[in-house]
């Protein structure tokens, strides 16, 4: 029997398997817009043969180095010969949340809060959620707002926030060691049937902000650099 495709998605497949687990296919389809690649676009711009198989070559790495810490996640196995990974059934927070921790104040945070400090100032893993609303700008929420909105518990919130700040230092210090400087990343959670908290997704170049001697480097190239 064929696995069923049950959604259609800009960069991955995901299909239904006999086991009750989700395959999830990855394309060379990245985002961007006319023809240049953008990790924070929503939209495909263009694809770039490869990408797909960088993309889960490094979120194989890194979910296995965090299911060794003893941290859930969704990943069961990845096939490198066919760009697939089988991952646990997850539910999204609310229509989908995303969690960014950071660990230098760059980027939106320097946008909002500049008045108050200087770019590229240590920030201690600030841990922060948006939701994934394109129309409304994906708009910052809090704590207390997950709450009282029935996304999630506060006992969820708190997992997020403390499995967040662990990824984030295994990521961290994983990069140090080749010689990279992680500013910020970008996660996303979901839960079982017992309400219980997993990382999902992927953990690829375009889902992090990454330094090299104070230059940033571009997703693209930062692949080519993980995996020289």
């Amino acid at each position: 029997m064929a696995n069923k495709l049950v959604y259609t998605g800009k960069t991955k497949n995901v299909f239904e398997l006999e086991n009750g687990n989700y395959l999830l296919k990855f394309k060379d389809d990245c985002t961007g817009a006319d023809g240049v690649f953008d990790p924070g676009m929503n939209q495909v711009g263009l694809t770039i043969e490869g990408v797909g198989d960088v993309n889960l070559r490094m979120t194989e790495y890194y979910f296995e180095k965090i299911n060794a810490a003893g941290i859930r996640t969704h990943f069961v196995k990845a096939n490198l010969e066919d760009t697939t990974m089988e991952v646990l059934p997850a539910k999204v927070f609310g229509h989908g949340l995303e969690v960014v921790c950071r660990r230098k104040a760059v980027g939106s945070f320097i946008k909002r809060y500049g008045e108050y400090i200087e770019a590229g100032t240590d920030l201690p893993y600030y841990v922060e959620t948006t939701f994934k609303n394109d129309a409304l700008g994906d708009p910052l929420v809090t704590k207390d707002g997950l709450v009282v909105l029935g996304i999630m518990t506060e006992k969820q919130y708190d997992d997020i926030k403390d499995m967040t700040q662990k990824i984030t230092k295994i990521v961290a210090d994983d990069m140090a060691e080749k010689g990279l400087e992680l500013y910020d990343i970008k996660f996303e959670y979901g839960y079982d049937k017992d309400g219980e908290v997993m990382l999902i997704d992927e953990i690829a170049s375009g889902n992090m902000r990454v330094y090299k001697d104070g230059e940033y480097i571009q997703p693209l190239k930062l692949s080519e650099l993980f995996f020289a």
